[in-house]
């Protein structure tokens, strides 16, 4: 599916200055289903690398991979790159010399946030109908969690390919609810403990001492096009997924949530 994506550029490459960046020695893929915090995740660790390693093209998805892979992964000019590449033989070849990690998120609190985005005036695509309230949003939930024949992929769909196909392998599994009760929380040891993983995931050496404001700078939500709080919505959201949904989202991804260490539905 064909989309568009309007709203402000940030400005981190600027504020990335002020910052000592590390060069990396190995490439580093951010991945994720979509709408799993991905901006958030990238902007951190563009404070934390040096500016001519960032990837500046459009996020890496399978339909692209062929064309960037050469430029995204070469273990002799590592890069940081990011991107929604699902798993498929070609992905697992051409990511077998990078560190690869991978973001995921509850898939309960998945459905709001692509609800949320799929409303906004941000998103232009296949889904422009069912905005201003042409559907009610219950019913734009359960197409969040069962997709809509040929316009958009289910749930089940996204997390199969996405997120579980990566499990058990090389890659490291990052937790969006771990990622964001850090950033909220960056005096404290569990915080430094999150964020001290996620570098030597990335081959970097350890933590900067000013590793704290760096994390603040790139976690600020007015840096990202996409975070909720920039979106312009005319019609409300729930902040939990009614009950309903939640069963449903049991009945179409059964043990789904379980499997990633989110329990029962």
């Amino acid at each position: 599916m064909n989309a568009v994506i309007l709203g402000k550029a940030d400005t981190l490459d600027e504020a990335g200055r002020q910052f000592d960046r590390a060069t990396l020695s190995q490439p580093v893929f951010l991945n994720s289903a979509p709408k799993s915090g991905t901006h958030l995740l990238r902007n951190i660790m563009r404070m934390f690398v040096d500016d001519p390693q960032h990837w500046r093209h459009e996020f890496i998805q399978h339909r692209i991979l062929a064309q960037c892979q050469d430029l995204a992964f070469r273990p002799d000019q590592p890069m940081l790159s990011w991107g929604h590449l699902l798993f498929s033989d070609d992905a697992a070849i051409a990511l077998k010399p990078v560190r690869h990690i991978v973001l995921l998120r509850d898939p309960c609190d998945w459905v709001l946030a692509r609800a949320r985005f799929y409303l906004s005036d941000e998103f232009q695509g296949a889904t422009n109908n069912i905005k201003g309230g042409a559907v009610p949003i219950e019913e734009v939930l359960n197409m969040m969690i069962l997709g809509l024949h040929q316009k958009i992929p289910s749930l089940l769909d996204i997390y199969s390919h996405n997120v579980v196909a990566w499990m058990g392998g090389p890659a490291r599994l990052v937790r969006y609810e771990d990622l964001v009760a850090a950033v909220q929380d960056l005096a404290s040891k569990r915080s430094e403990a999150v964020f001290a993983r996620l570098m030597e995931d990335c081959g970097l050496p350890g933590l900067p001492d000013d590793w704290r404001r760096r994390v603040a700078v790139g976690a600020d939500p007015a840096q990202s096009r996409t975070a909720r709080q920039n979106l312009t919505l005319d019609q409300p959201i729930p902040d939990r997924l009614p009950d309903i949904q939640r069963r449903m989202v049991e009945f179409a991804a059964p043990g789904l949530r379980r499997l990633l260490g989110y329990g029962e539905a």
